[in-house]
């Protein structure tokens, strides 16, 4: 009796146990319920914040070895240790970008001329910053007898293709009613050689980019005979830095660093005459020269509504000179996300 009274108490227990169990998990929510399906079906994972490497980015940049071209130098410099930069120097705008396109840069300076030309042959490049304003002169040989756009008839005149300098020396033609195939001798030199060849006789003129007008004027073998800027439809507009849409893409955490370290080099230099010149002068310039020359140069970053309006005037009038055959899409010539954020 005793032992039939012992295991119906311990049956009694167990289901008592077993009714308290079900009673637990029956108050819980399914475990599908904190995760509801995405549309589709499919389970979404909870997000988590992207990874930021605390290394530093190996970068590598084009830019021309100029005082208005400088501020790629800089940007290790200004990057608070997110930067291991190489620089890489050029003498033309169109090696520069056909090095970015085939992967050798993550970026590089063009002018806003070229970025036209990019643009209107759907090449994959956009711009991220500017670069510089001004910079430009027209010069003519101290002998050559031109003092005027209308004296350039029948001249030689150097000049390097895809720059803002190319299209101010077809607009001075322009100007003075020359046709630049039949009235003249457009010559391609380099702008590292072109006052060697005004000084030796080769050219009578030539339209290039600060400090080399400044140098002739001194030197005394030539003389500044206009800074051949358009009017305002147009401003002093130049060059700036660009990157592949596919860096821009794929890689933004590497293309807001080198932003960032623009505008933070920008602003050093534009606040420090010395650092700056004082770097240009590496590049064999003397500091003299580069200090007259520094009143025709404007180093910047920011990218307006008026700039863009400015490139678009521009577009229509390498469409007029006959430089393109159609105005690109401007606007998509431009990703400014990177500039906002380190505006920031």
């Amino acid at each position: 009796m005793k032992k039939s009274l012992s295991i119906i108490m311990i049956l009694c227990l167990l289901l008592s146990l077993s009714l308290a169990a079900c009673s637990s998990s029956s108050s819980q929510p399914p475990a599908e319920a904190a995760n509801p399906p995405a549309q589709g079906g499919e389970t979404t994972a909870p997000e988590t914040a992207p990874e930021t490497s605390s290394e530093p980015i190996n970068v590598t940049i084009g830019t021309w070895k100029t005082a208005q071209t400088i501020t790629p130098y800089f940007y290790q410099d200004f990057s608070e240790g997110k930067l291991v930069a190489e620089v890489l120097p050029f003498t033309n705008p169109g090696d520069q970008k056909t090095a970015l396109l085939a992967g050798s840069l993550d970026m590089c300076g063009t002018t806003i001329v070229s970025a036209i030309m990019a643009a209107a042959n759907d090449e994959p490049v956009v711009i991220v910053a500017g670069l510089c304003n001004k910079c430009s002169a027209l010069v003519a040989g101290t002998d050559s007898g031109i003092e005027s756009g209308a004296d350039l008839k029948g001249k030689r005149i150097a000049y390097v293709p895809g720059t803002m300098h190319h299209i101010l020396l077809l607009n001075v033609l322009r100007q003075n009613g020359l046709d630049p195939d039949k009235d003249v001798t457009l010559k391609r030199i380099d702008f590292f050689d072109m006052g060697t060849a005004l000084a030796g006789g080769e050219i009578d003129a030539f339209c290039s980019g600060e400090p080399y007008p400044t140098i002739a004027q001194l030197q005394g073998y030539g003389k500044i005979l206009s800074y051949p800027y358009f009017d305002d439809s147009v401003g002093t507009i130049n060059a700036a830095m660009i990157v592949t849409k596919q860096m821009a893409q794929e890689q933004p955490e590497k293309v807001q660093a080198l932003v960032d370290a623009h505008v933070a080099a920008t602003h050093g230099l534009n606040g420090d005459r010395e650092m700056w010149l004082g770097k240009a002068a590496e590049f064999g310039s003397d500091p003299a020269v580069l200090d007259a020359a520094a009143n025709n140069i404007e180093l910047f970053y920011d990218i307006d509504e008026e700039f863009i309006a400015h490139t678009t005037k521009l577009a229509e009038e390498m469409l007029a000179l006959g430089l393109i055959d159609e105005v690109p899409d401007i606007d998509a010539m431009f990703d400014l996300s990177f500039l906002n954020n380190a505006k920031q």
